[in-house]
């Protein structure tokens, strides 16, 4: 959907609030689309202005056709323009991330400023965090959506950092405390519950607020049959499912060499599913490995090479029976974890930091140490040997999901922004 915008003009309002969000891809459009079906529900007050990179507009275009739908002249997208966008340096080392943190940050202030925005969320408040380190000031207070602490993770069962991750987590705790102390920071929402009470100790002032990452509780059922045999799926396999970015840190590598190592006997219970777009140089790597699994085990393999629809995504997760989750060294939640336990499903993930720990509070699957494919190997093993045990609907993975709904995310959001209901 094609969509043109005039520039905003600078109009006063009395609650003007601005969404600032320059990611795209993964949850970063249905972050911004349910507070805008929270704004349409309740029928907030003001106005809600979110600035996003002009790309959103095609990528995320079914939070473009929500807004379209909605016809409230008081929500607007606001592209950059594209010359700003095109001056924004790539990510591709420490010091063009330090720059491009400064330039996001020149670019919230200047529309800010523009909007007259009374407050500003933003949606990714990672990428401001040396800005506000070092004293920035903003036109109006922000509130910030704070997805990877780390800082904490010495107080997890398994963890073993290397000399770099303790380097990393000093730096963080000097940046957290200056951070907090903010004069214009209003609201600090983290994905990490157990990150909460720790940030508080830098700052007991501050307003730290748990977010809730938000998943969809109740997906419409689908025809799982039909399904798998769309996708080619081989009767009497159990369905292993690796789903999302095909690359590198999702633990891709690893997870092929599991598959080499697996006992024949075991291999033809199963079809591997992977679902989702990777990148070239990462793929033309593992393309002739699986090509030799193929032949050589009694692997069924289906590769799935493409972008799933917002619509489509939950019903691969109810045909799969074990969610693949070998992430390696991930930092912070995963919506792997929040789509597996909506659909009631059992993962095998990394025992790595949040997910690690979340998996083994909650039963969500089994948790492993993902650095090595061979402990891959023998979590999967252990699921075909005890299946259906692991599979099993478990209530905590339920409440997991619950705790994690729409509702609790956008709830915990507007009741720390100054919008009163015009109802």
């Amino acid at each position: 959907m094609k969509l043109t915008l005039e520039q905003p003009k600078a109009i006063a309002s009395q609650n003007r609030v601005m969404l600032f969000d320059l990611a795209l891809g993964g949850h970063h459009g249905n972050y911004i689309r349910y507070l805008i079906d929270y704004w349409h529900e309740h029928n907030l007050a003001g106005n809600l202005d979110i600035v996003v990179l002009p790309q959103f507009l095609e990528f995320h275009h079914d939070v473009v056709e929500t807004i379209t739908n909605f016809a409230n002249e008081r929500v607007k997208i606001i592209p950059l323009q594209p010359e700003e966008a095109a001056n924004l340096q790539p990510k591709n080392s420490f010091k063009q991330r330090a720059r491009r943190n400064f330039q996001e940050w020149d670019l919230l202030c200047r529309y800010a400023q523009l909007l007259r925005a009374t407050e500003c969320l933003i949606m990714y408040f990672d990428t401001c965090e040396l800005p506000l380190t070092v004293g920035k000031a903003a036109p109006c207070p922000v509130s910030g959506i704070y997805f990877k602490p780390t800082f904490h993770y010495g107080t997890l069962a398994r963890d073993c950092p290397s000399r770099r991750e303790i380097i990393q987590r000093w730096r963080e705790k000097l940046t957290l405390s200056r951070i907090l102390r903010h004069p214009q920071l209003k609201t600090l929402f983290c994905l990490d519950p157990l990150a909460i009470e720790p940030l508080k100790q830098f700052q007991p002032q501050a307003n730290i607020v748990y977010l809730p990452d938000p998943v969809e509780v109740a997906a419409p059922a689908i025809e799982i049959e039909t399904w798998k045999d769309n996708l080619g799926i081989e009767p009497n396999r159990l369905v292993l499912m690796f789903f999302g970015a095909l690359d590198r840190r999702k633990g891709l590598y690893q997870l092929v060499e599991a598959l080499s190592v697996l006992p024949p006997e075991i291999c033809r219970h199963l079809s591997i599913l992977l679902v989702g777009k990777g990148n070239s140089s990462d793929l033309s790597q593992i393309e002739p490995q699986l090509a030799r699994l193929k032949k050589a085990t009694p692997l069924q393999i289906i590769q799935h090479y493409q972008f799933v629809s917002e619509s489509e995504v939950q019903g691969y997760f109810q045909l799969a029976d074990l969610i693949l989750a070998p992430y390696q060294k991930h930092v912070g939640m995963s919506g792997i974890l929040l789509l597996s336990a909506a659909a009631g499903k059992p993962v095998l993930s990394s025992d790595y930091g949040l997910m690690g720990e979340l998996v083994a509070r909650y039963d969500l699957g089994m948790s492993v140490d993902a650095n090595y494919p061979s402990e891959i190997a023998l979590g999967i093993t252990q699921f075909v040997l005890t299946y259906p045990q692991l599979a099993a609907d478990q209530p905590r993975r339920q409440q997991f999901a619950r705790e994690h709904s729409i509702a609790e995310y956008a709830t915990a959001i507007f009741q720390n922004i100054s919008i009163p209901s015009s109802t």
